[in-house]
């Protein structure tokens, strides 16, 4: 019972929660930001870890672009030094059709990774701008921050799935143009 207790004093609880027997007290009062001065803070914790989370996606992203890049350079030089016909050249150019398939992956999740970063980082301001009138009377601009905070957090979330469902696409794509090289140098 001890630690119920404690959770609820360290979410900011002011009473414990009501006991069985006394069935018709069922609220529980928060903290209020002006008795805690780390509260505001508090709400901003998860938007914060989600744009870090954005921006190590966006840091990786930029990598396989790179790669898809360097490899397109590498397939187009080589289809370049080919004879006109020939499996060779038809097996560069699909694979080049492949590597246009990939960085149009890549850009597009890398879009949607950079539009999840503004999104955290705006419901992580929302949530800050949105404390300053839990202190005011202006109880109609708490909920339409917080609406707004959370609209933007769920939009976030939402481009950290599709770009994430887009790498995974991308990367099934780079195994299977890795197994038509392989094929290609084990059978030349």
């Amino acid at each position: 019972m001890n630690r119920v207790r404690c959770i609820f004093f360290a979410l900011g609880a002011t009473r414990f929660p009501p006991r069985p027997e006394a069935e018709d007290n069922l609220a529980i009062a928060m903290a209020s930001f002006t008795d805690n001065p780390f509260a505001a803070l508090t709400i901003v914790v998860a938007p914060a870890i989600l744009t870090s989370a954005s921006s190590t996606l966006c840091l990786g992203t930029n990598n396989r672009l790179g790669r898809v890049v360097d490899r397109t350079r590498v397939v187009a030089a080589q289809l370049a030094h080919l004879a006109p016909t020939g499996q060779n050249r038809a097996m560069c150019q699909r694979q080049l059709e492949a590597l246009e398939v990939r960085w149009t992956l890549v850009l597009r999740a890398l879009r949607f990774f950079y539009m999840s970063l503004g999104s955290f980082a705006a419901a992580a301001l929302m949530s800050l701008f949105g404390s300053l009138f839990t202190v005011s009377a202006l109880h109609l601009g708490f909920t339409a921050i917080a609406l707004l905070g959370l609209l933007s957090g769920t939009v976030g979330v939402a481009g950290l799935v599709v770009g994430c469902a887009m790498m995974m696409q991308e990367t099934r794509l780079a195994v299977q143009n890795l197994a038509e090289e392989v094929q290609k140098a084990a059978y030349p």
